[in-house]
């Protein structure tokens, strides 16, 4: 099940979104001393707190009333209903059991709620099983760009409500 989440819901959000997104920064030999703005270790409650507050959706997975997945949708400021999907993340222990795919239709159903003809997302480009994670649900990959605080490329993809 699939539920908006609320504050009480952040600390173990946050933890799902921190133990997540561990997985891939292991792979990608990212640590807090050489990444500190990753998620895996940049998240906690006050984070989700300022993203709730400026206005994001935040849902949480479910499985037998346990928090194991995280999602949020936020609208891009200043397009013409753009929205942008973060860190969908499925603890490890529960991958490859289709909890990822159900938050990301949810996430399509809802931006077409919504309104919304687009939708964005950013992802570490070198994550070549995640990018293509999502060519296989319909993202077409849009661009690439190097920032200075990533050890990585931030790579970009779009779908089309």
């Amino acid at each position: 099940m699939i539920k908006q989440l609320n504050v009480s819901d952040f600390p173990r959000a946050a933890e799902i979104i921190r133990t997540s997104f561990a997985t891939a920064a292991k792979e990608l030999n990212l640590t807090e001393q050489n990444c500190p703005r990753y998620v895996a270790f940049s998240t906690n409650v006050q984070r989700l707190e300022n993203q709730f507050n400026g206005g994001w959706y935040i849902y949480g997975f479910y499985n037998d009333e346990r928090l194991i997945g995280y999602v949020a949708i936020s609208k891009v400021p200043d397009t013409d209903n753009v929205y942008e999907i973060h860190n969908l993340a499925v603890l490890p222990e529960y991958r490859h059991k289709g909890y990822g795919k159900k938050l990301l239709d949810f996430c399509k159903e809802k931006i077409n709620e919504l309104s919304g003809i687009k939708i964005v997302i950013s992802i570490t480009e070198e994550n070549t099983v995640l990018k293509n994670w999502y060519t296989e649900n319909g993202f077409i990959h849009t661009g690439t760009k190097k920032f200075e605080f990533f050890p990585f490329t931030c790579g970009y993809m779009e779908y089309t409500v």
